[in-house]
């Protein structure tokens, strides 16, 4: 089992710039393919990126794309999330997740193990 912890979050002003860190402890991340999601006030849960096991292979939402860049660092266990241009809705709680599976999926349901999550606030 994987243990997962995010940080970075914060608040910034809109046109800002952050990165999320997704630390891994328990097993090594290159096991795993990885996801972040996001849930806005009072929305579902919704995708955002996921980078395939390899890493060779990415996918974004279309609300994200040009504007959010996943990667990882296996050597660090570790995946980002570089958020530039933030808009005031871009506010959201920001979770990582592992897929067993390696893929790159944008199905919240699909991905095994989460971490708490990290809070971004973009003021307008």
């Amino acid at each position: 089992q994987v243990q997962l912890v995010e940080s970075g979050g914060g608040l910034v002003p809109a046109g800002g710039s952050l990165r999320l860190s997704c630390a891994a402890s328990g097993r090594t991340l290159s096991s795993y393919g990885m996801g972040w999601f996001r849930q806005r006030p009072g929305k579902e849960r919704e995708f955002v990126a996921a980078i395939s096991r390899s890493g060779g292979a990415k996918k974004y939402a279309a609300s994200v794309q040009g504007r959010f860049t996943i990667s990882r660092d296996d050597a660090k266990n570790t995946v980002y999330l570089q958020i530039d241009s933030l808009k005031p809705e871009d506010t959201a709680v920001y979770y990582c997740a592992a897929d067993l599976n390696g893929g790159i999926r944008s199905v919240y349901r699909e991905y095994d193990y989460w971490g708490q999550g990290t809070q971004v606030t973009v003021s307008s």
